[in-house]
């Protein structure tokens, strides 16, 4: 009979999962950049839509999607489970594919781009770390994807 609301089960994680490691160690750190960056986009996107939006749309909706995708880089970076680890990942390839396209385009084609966003010229604007961010992150999901700890627990029954 598993009894999961025992004493011992309460604290223990159930069998065949593993600890979150993704908020450990480094992992803070790049939650904490995750962060900074949802919360200065978030306010430069309501900035620049509030009070001129009328003179680059394009580059201004682009900020608030940017915004949105660090928000959700955030919070699932800091959550547990597969579900968040895979949120994660999709979360943190869109802003790698958005900043090489939203860079490309805004050095081929300036006139669509009249304003900066967080994503053009690359990052440039934030010292390329919006280049930058998402290629540590899919190195730290990588080395802390949940199939590490699965397959040597399965193999231990």
């Amino acid at each position: 009979m598993n009894d999961q609301h025992t004493p011992a089960a309460v604290g223990s994680a159930p069998a065949g999962t593993t600890r979150n490691t993704r908020n450990t160690g480094p992992g803070r750190l790049l939650i904490a950049v995750y962060a900074v960056f949802a919360i200065s986009a978030s306010a430069r996107a309501g900035y620049q839509i509030l009070t001129k939006f009328s003179e680059a749309p394009l580059a201004y909706l682009l900020s608030a999607f940017a915004a949105l995708v660090y928000v959700i880089a955030t919070i699932s970076l800091a959550k547990a489970g597969s579900t968040w680890f895979k949120v994660s990942v999709a979360a943190v390839l869109v802003e790698l594919v958005g900043v090489l396209v939203v860079g490309a385009l805004s050095i081929f084609d300036a006139v669509a781009f009249p304003h900066e966003t967080v994503w053009s010229l690359f990052g440039r604007g934030y010292g390329f770390i919006p280049l930058l961010l998402p290629i540590l992150g899919l190195v730290w999901l990588y080395r802390r994807r949940p199939s590490q700890g699965k397959s040597l627990g399965k193999g231990a029954r």
